[in-house]
């Protein structure tokens, strides 16, 4: 069985015992989130929501959260001596998939 997940924006196919990333989620380590499903199949059988499937859930087991890896940003404009240098971290939730009701 695998569904179709939305969350931070972004839309996920999972099925139960992958690890995602997902956008910073506030859950502590070790606690349990639900996600909507947009949609769930089983072989041939698929059930698309209108925007979601009423009964389904997916649950979720929060592993760990953290910061990605640093993205370096740095702006330059010719001949005019212009040099900027940035930083960026994108923090993360690490969620490995339990359970698929539907």
């Amino acid at each position: 069985m695998f569904a179709v997940i939305k969350t931070g924006g972004k839309q996920y196919r999972v099925q139960v015992g992958d690890v995602i990333y997902v956008e910073k989620m506030n859950a502590e380590v070790d606690s349990t989130v639900n996600f909507d499903v947009l949609l769930c199949g089983e072989g041939d059988q698929v059930t698309v929501g209108t925007p979601v499937v009423e009964g389904a859930k997916v649950e979720g087991k929060v592993l760990a959260q953290g910061k990605g890896d640093k993205i370096v940003v740095f702006k330059f404009k010719a001949k005019k001596g212009y040099r900027r240098t940035n930083g960026h971290r994108q923090p993360f939730t690490k969620v490995e998939i339990t359970n698929i009701s539907k």
